[in-house]
């Protein structure tokens, strides 16, 4: 073949090391043709490092090392490493910001760059990729090779689109997407042909968009699909300890089922809690502890958390028991009574409670009011009860209000709706007290701060929007009102159901790529980054959680998925 090329052509792909696409073979074959001091330079620089045998590619390391640090955050076992993770992406970083062929000459390694950058708060364009178009790519060394490590990377990088103006990630998510699902039928990607576990890499990528991606999930996964012997093929196979071996594949397995067992006595103990509280009397409110904590253990899952999932856990019992207690459970004189005791606070249960029903509720927020309090006091250096009694506060008379529109049969807009729904929704004493909890200091000045409101505002808004698009159908039914109702009563008999999902599903597409700015946001952000997480944890638990239907109604809630992060530990010897 070598016969038949204009050699100088091919000069044009010579990087600044003397290679050709880092190919010893491929460069050597040409120093043979034109002697070119270049190519001779970067083959003896790689026989001087390596003696008589050269690896495939070379240079790999930045590669290597970032596809070391997916693995680890894929595994769930970054937390032990931390210090090495931070050096090796501030010096990627710089490479980055010099132009480094090694990363902008590969699709893989850009792409990979690009999103391990971007979620860890860098500064970092989309630009690089207009060089990967759809057509581009075609007529690359990679996509010739039809390379599935390539796609999947592009694909993945696409997912973190922050900007207004980034179409280019737009265009790359839906081609990868199609070639991805391609690739699932009987046309082959002959570059990866080698790896046995590509196939469950592409379908779990496929199913689970990052901002439906639970982490423990996805460790669990990652850990099964984990091939500990990868074995790669270009124009020849090669392997790598650095990008899989059976000692992570061990640490992983190791610490998901340590975590677990701590998961599995907290949720006991919070079982024995909604006894003690006589939640369990109230026959009106729905019995979702297992959902619950399951959406705390799968997020915040590392064993120093223990009080962030435990205060995540039972504030998700109590939203949930205080909605039906609005909802169906309660008369205007209990609902009036609630929201009094939690203003007055100090009050005699016995004395001041107008039903039996109200007494429970009541004395069940106070204690665990109280006791994330005390918590908030080891962590914070003052007691931040008064706090949450504030964000209480706020959803009873937000619940309240939606209770009297529904006696009154008013129909607001939808603006006055929307003001009011996103605070019912129920997020905030869910994930707001827990932000106390995750490790970082959490001044009053910054709680209160408007960066904060308008992370909570653009998180609750997502989830409302996701739960009256699933809950619509349902609502109707029982006579209530809601985001999609509401658009088409005040839409004049002109705006059809199908169009209004559509342009929600727009807003909610609007509000996920914002809320990920603003966790992502480095510069003149108050908020701690381990707190801004919280926000994008929750936002990924009501994707999956609304990714089909209600999944918090539905009787058909993931039980297996459940089970798969509370219940079912990992035997590592069926792995190996």
């Amino acid at each position: 073949m070598l016969n038949s090329l204009d050699m100088n052509t091919m000069m044009k792909y010579q990087r600044k090391n003397g290679s050709l696409f880092n190919s010893p073979a491929t460069t050597a074959a040409v120093f043979q043709h034109l002697n070119n001091a270049d190519c001779l330079s970067y083959l003896q620089s790689v026989l001087q490092k390596f003696g008589n045998a050269v690896p495939t590619v070379y240079p790999l390391d930045i590669y290597a090392r970032l596809h070391m640090i997916d693995s680890l955050e894929r595994l769930g076992i970054n937390h032990h490493f931390k210090d090495e993770i931070q050096t090796v992406l501030d010096e990627t970083y710089r490479y980055w910001l010099q132009g480094a062929e090694d990363i902008f000459l590969d699709p893989t390694t850009c792409a990979m760059a690009f999103r391990m950058l971007r979620l860890n708060g860098y500064d970092v364009s989309s630009d690089p990729f207009y060089q990967y178009s759809e057509d581009k790519f075609a007529n690359s060394l990679k996509g010739y090779l039809k390379d599935v490590s390539a796609v999947l990377e592009l694909y993945r990088a696409s997912q973190f689109i922050i900007h207004p103006d980034e179409s280019i990630l737009v265009k790359q998510s839906s081609w990868t997407r199609n070639l991805l699902k391609h690739y699932s039928s009987p046309y082959q990607f002959n570059a990866d042909k080698l790896r046995t576990y590509v196939d469950n890499e592409v379908n779990d990528v496929l199913n689970f968009p990052h901002h439906a991606n639970l982490e423990r999930l996805l460790n669990r996964r990652s850990v099964e699909h984990y091939n500990a012997d990868e074995t790669r093929i270009l124009k020849a196979s090669y392997r790598s300890c650095n990008l899989a071996n059976r000692d992570i594949l061990k640490l992983a397995a190791e610490d998901f089922n340590l975590c677990q067992s701590i998961h599995n006595k907290e949720l006991k103990q919070l079982g024995r809690w909604i006894v003690e509280s006589r939640l369990d009397k109230l026959e009106f409110a729905r019995q979702k502890l297992a959902y619950c904590y399951f959406s705390s253990a799968a997020t915040l899952f590392a064993p120093k958390l223990s009080d962030a999932r435990i205060s995540w856990a039972k504030n998700g019992v109590l939203t949930t028991v205080v909605d039906d207690f609005f909802d169906v459970g309660s008369s205007q004189e209990e609902q009036e009574n609630l929201i009094q005791l939690v203003e007055k606070w100090d009050v005699d249960v016995n004395t001041v409670c107008c039903s039996e029903a109200v007494k429970i509720i009541f004395s069940a927020v106070r204690s665990t009011i109280c006791e994330i309090g005390e918590k908030s006091v080891e962590r914070q250096g003052r007691n931040v009860k008064d706090n949450v009694i504030k964000i209480w506060l706020d959803l009873m008379r937000s619940m309240f209000k939606e209770a009297e529109w529904l006696r009154t049969k008013a129909t607001p807009t939808i603006d006055d709706y929307m003001q009011n729904a996103y605070v019912s929704f129920a997020l905030g004493p869910i994930v707001l007290p827990a932000l106390y909890l995750v490790g970082p200091k959490l001044s009053d000045d910054v709680a209160e701060n408007q960066e904060l409101n308008y992370l909570f505002k653009t998180m609750s808004t997502c989830g409302r929007l996701l739960n009256d698009i699933q809950g619509f159908k349902r609502e109707s039914e029982e006579g209530k009102l809601n985001a999609v109702s509401l658009h088409m009563v005040h839409g004049n008999g002109v705006v059809t159901y199908e169009g209004t999902i559509d342009k929600i599903k727009g807003v909610i597409e609007d509000k996920r790529r914002e809320l990920l700015r603003l966790v992502l946001k480095e510069k003149g952000s108050l908020v701690p980054r381990d707190c801004k997480d919280l926000f994008w944890k929750m936002m990924k638990v009501l994707n999956l959680f609304y990714m089909k239907d209600d999944g918090f109604t539905s009787n058909e809630m993931m039980y297996s998925t459940v089970n798969a992060v509370l219940k079912d530990p990992i035997i590592l010897n069926e792995l190996l």
